[in-house]
Formats: C-alpha cells, sequence, structure tokens
C-alpha cells in the first residue's frame, strides 16, 4: 500500500453556534479515486475549503508527502498540488478555453502577452488530457460538461497532484458523465489522486478505491473497495439503516378528483400536444432523458414560458396561467431544479426565504414584514424539515446545498399550496434527506396535496410516484403505473417512444 499524498489529522474547526469538524482524519493516495460520503451537513465542503486553502483550521494536522504544512491561502494549496473544482463551475465565458486555464498565468514575450503561445500550451494540456476542445473557443458556447473539462484542465494545470471533485456530474447528461468517467480513470492511471464527493450510490460502486464516510462534522471510517457495502455505507452516513426499495401504495385514480388537467400543451421549440391530468393525493413522475420535455412542461404550465398552444383545468375549472404569479394565485406552486439561480435569494436570511411566497400574509398596511410571526412560523417548518442552522436568522448561502433545498420546500408548504410541483426535489442531497423528502412528499400527498416530481434519477422516480408519465423529444410517450413499471420499461419509452 502507498504512502499517502495527503494527511488530514484530527482536524477540527468551529463556527458560531456550529462545530462543523470534530478531530477528523483522511487520506488520499497517489493514483486513487477516495469517494467521500456523508449527509448535508457532514462537514464535507467545510473539509475540502480547509485543503484547498479557503478555511483555516483550529486543531490538528495536515500533512504532504509526510511533511506537516499550514495551508492558509488557495494559492498555497495550488502551489503544493491541491485542487479543488466545486459544484459551481468558476469560469469567465467571454474568455477562451486557454485564457481561463491560464488567468493571471499567461505566457508573455517581453512583457507582452502571447496568444499564440497561450493557445499553444493550452492545447497540449488538452491533448495530454484527450480533452478535445478548440483552446480559442468561448467557453460561453461550451456545454456544461465541456466546461467541466475546462476546470479540470485548468486545476491541472496547477501540476495538481490532488484533485478535489465536488459533485462534477450533478448537472451533467448520462453520455456527458461517461466522457468524465474516462477522464477520471486517466488522471488515476497517471497518479493523480482524486478526492470524488458524491450523493450518487451507483458513482461510488462505479469509481471509489475507497471510500471515507462523515457523520455530524465526525470521521467515521473508511473502507476499501473489497470492503465497500452499498448498505454499509449507508447506514455509516445515516447511522440507521435505509430501506431504498419501498415502493408507493397502489393509487386508484378513478376514485380521486382530478384537480389538473393539461392538454395539447405545445412550444415552439419543444413540446408537441402534451397531456395529462393529476389527481388529488396523487404524486405523478416526469421520466424522460434530459431535454426530453419535462421541465418544460412545468415551466410552461405555471407561465414561466410561452406556450404557443392548450389548456389547463385547476379543480375542473379552465383557467389562465400567463406568468408564475398566476399559478400560485390558483394554487400552484414550483419548486425549481436550480434552487441557487431561481429558488433562493443567497443574501437573505431562512426567514426571508421561506416567507417570501406568503409575504402579503406577514407584511402590515404600509409594506413592512410583521418580524415575530415569520420567524415563529419558519422555527416550525425548519424544525419539521429537520433543517440544520443555528438559528432562523443565518444567511441562507451558508447552508448545505440539502438544507437549501429544504427552505425551499418550506416556502411552498407555508403558502398552502394544493398542487406541487417538484423539479429534481433531491439534486445535491444526501441519500437520509432524500428519506426526508420522500417521505414528506408522501404525507403531504396523503393530507390531500397533489405532486408532480420531476427526476432524472429511476429509483427516484420509482420510490415516490403513483403513476409515472415518460417524455421524449417534446411528448409524453406512455404513462405507467408504478406497480407496472421498472426502470427497464420506462427507458425502453424514454428512447424509442414506443410502449413495450
Amino acid at each position: 500500500m502507498s504512502e499517502p499524498i495527503l494527511k488530514v489529522e484530527g482536524v477540527s474547526k468551529g463556527f458560531p453556534g456550529v462545530q462543523a469538524l470534530k478531530a477528523v482524519d483522511l487520506e488520499v493516495r497517489a493514483g486513487e479515486v477516495m469517494v467521500l460520503v456523508g449527509e448535508n451537513g457532514a462537514g464535507k465542503s467545510t473539509l475540502m475549503k480547509i485543503l484547498s486553502g479557503i478555511y483555516t483550521k483550529d486543531e490538528g494536522r495536515i500533512l504532504v508527502d509526510g511533511e506537516e504544512v499550514e495551508l492558509t491561502s488557495p494559492l498555497q494549496a495550488q502551489q503544493l498540488g491541491i485542487t479543488i473544482i466545486h459544484q459551481e463551475l468558476n469560469l469567465m465565458p467571454d474568455l477562451t478555453v486557454a485564457q481561463n486555464i491560464f488567468i493571471g498565468r499567461e505566457p508573455r514575450r517581453a512583457g507582452v502577452l502571447s496568444e499564440r503561445k497561450l493557445n499553444a500550451e493550452a492545447g497540449a494540456l488538452l491533448r495530454r488530457l484527450d480533452i478535445r476542445l478548440d483552446p480559442r473557443r468561448p467557453v460561453g458556447e461550451l456545454t456544461v460538461a465541456e466546461q467541466q473539462m475546462v476546470e479540470i484542465a485548468k486545476a491541472l494545470s496547477f501540476d495538481a497532484r490532488v484533485l478535489i471533485m465536488d459533485e462534477p456530474t450533478s448537472a451533467l447528461t448520462d453520455a456527458e458523465v461517461e466522457t468524465l468517467f474516462v477522464l477520471i480513470e486517466q488522471l488515476r492511471a497517471q497518479g493523480t489522486g482524486i478526492v470524488y464527493i458524491s450523493h450518487r450510490m451507483d458513482e461510488l460502486r462505479r469509481l471509489a478505491d475507497r471510500v471515507t464516510v462523515l457523520r455530524d462534522g465526525a470521521y467515521i471510517g473508511s473502507l476499501e473497495r473489497s470492503e465497500v457495502s452499498i448498505p454499509a455505507i449507508i447506514e455509516m452516513m445515516v447511522g440507521r439503516a435505509i430501506d431504498e426499495g419501498t415502493r408507493p401504495a397502489v393509487f386508484d385514480e378513478s376514485t380521486a378528483p382530478v384537480v389538473l388537467d393539461v392538454q395539447g400543451l405545445s412550444t415552439k421549440t419543444l413540446l408537441r400536444d402534451v397531456g395529462f391530468q393529476l389527481h388529488r393525493g396523487e404524486i405523478l413522475g416526469f421520466a424522460g432523458l434530459m431535454g426530453a420535455g419535462r421541465t418544460e412542461t412545468a415551466r410552461a404550465v405555471i407561465g414561466a414560458d410561452r406556450r404557443d398552444s392548450g389548456t389547463i383545468a385547476v379543480g375542473g375549472r379552465a383557467v389562465r396561467i400567463a406568468q408564475p404569479s398566476d399559478a400560485v394565485r390558483h394554487g400552484v406552486g414550483y419548486l425549481s431544479e436550480d434552487r441557487k439561480l431561481l429558488g433562493l435569494m443567497l443574501e437573505q436570511d431562512i426567514t426571508f426565504n421561506t416567507v417570501l411566497a406568503s409575504l402579503n400574509s406577514y407584511a402590515n398596511a404600509i409594506g413592512w414584514m410583521g418580524d415575530r410571526a415569520a420567524k415563529d412560523r419558519t422555527k416550525d417548518y425548519v424544525r419539521q424539515l429537520r433543517v440544520k442552522t443555528p438559528s432562523v436568522n443565518q444567511v441562507i448561502k451558508l447552508l448545505s446545498g440539502g438544507n437549501q433545498q429544504k427552505v425551499v420546500i418550506a416556502r411552498w408548504l407555508m403558502r398552502d399550496c394544493d398542487i406541487l410541483i417538484f423539479d429534481e426535489p433531491t439534486r445535491g442531497i444526501d441519500v437520509g434527506a432524500k428519506e426526508e423528502i420522500y417521505r414528506l412528499m408522501q404525507q403531504l400527498a396523503a393530507s390531500g396535496k397533489s405532486i408532480i416530481v420531476i427526476s432524472s434519477e429511476l429509483p427516484e422516480i420509482l420510490r415516490v410516484a403513483n403513476r409515472i408519465a415518460v417524455f421524449a423529444n417534446g411528448r409524453i410517450t406512455g404513462t405507467l403505473r408504478n406497480e407496472d413499471a421498472s426502470q427497464e420499461k420506462i427507458m425502453q419509452l424514454a428512447a424509442h417512444g414506443e410502449e413495450s
């Protein structure tokens, strides 16, 4: 067994009101993929920010090649060969691939920047990594996956020996994920040590040489590849066993009234004659490949995108929904798949983000928000959804991704919408928090709420949806009852548009 490139011993870190890390240990060896897992709030992001020089530790030791180091800045970490690729990409869209890779380190001749040498060096680096991109191309023209490749090339341009990848596949298609995995295999063969943070158990099976588990800021243990068992990993993460095979009870829609009836929905760009019904107390899943029309349908229904044709009836009455505020007025709430861009005001606190859709209920005649009532109500939902936060006054950008998602859910629960559309509700959320959200959705449905769940994860759709509408090429190609559905049947409809 090789000696670790990077070793963490007893590292602790605290913030006001929160002990984020408690004597954590971790090792990274050359040429291995070490998958780091844990629930949201387990301390993964804090530890990675310490290793990349963004935060400083309170206690403990960090060793690189057996020598103790103090990491005080990202530049110092990079000089020691430790580089991080964040979940939110940090690229400048108006600059080229080459300019992004070498920003601030551009080659110069006689003090003048040399574009030719810049492009040549970037091209050589891309070829070494087998990344087929033109270094002269603007980054804004690239797909998310191609931008991710640019981030990797940028990281390795520092001669990174340890590459930290934080949820790198969260916004990628299946084909793009495969491209990324091929590159990871190449990096492993070249001797790069990779810290791979993911909530997806299938990625753990595929990539991990070793798995390290954190829980509540503490180191729980590490398992070698031969020892890895998914149920055991999950139990280490959450402190209890979770049954991932559960499916919802059979739902008889013939006895439940239709609360949302969409017919003939079409748009100029994609959707073609989309029609479906949602019943009271039902969870309807939208499945299909990325770009098949799932999110586009939801956005057209709530008035976020313009539709060319189609009718919408809520509670048996035809309604006109031209903008999202119309949808909310008719009791339809939408949780966007991009919570940071479209779902949250990141500089505001938890209370403000929770009451955002219900401001009229907490504002007086001159527009001032009733602070005490809003905070008391927010505290109820923070407890109900088990949001990990020191207080409801916490600025929401400081929460983990899973806890941010819970606040978005709390907003629409507070608004008391009868119809809820959950678009990728557990993206970036750990397996324990996923189960909480699944149970919450089922409780809401049992109380009479009606839910549409859009998900790229077929096990998730099968876990929660009573019926599953499958999309391909902008139309619904089939609808399956959960008891008749399987991943194979869903994929046949998604890929070929023909019922099996």
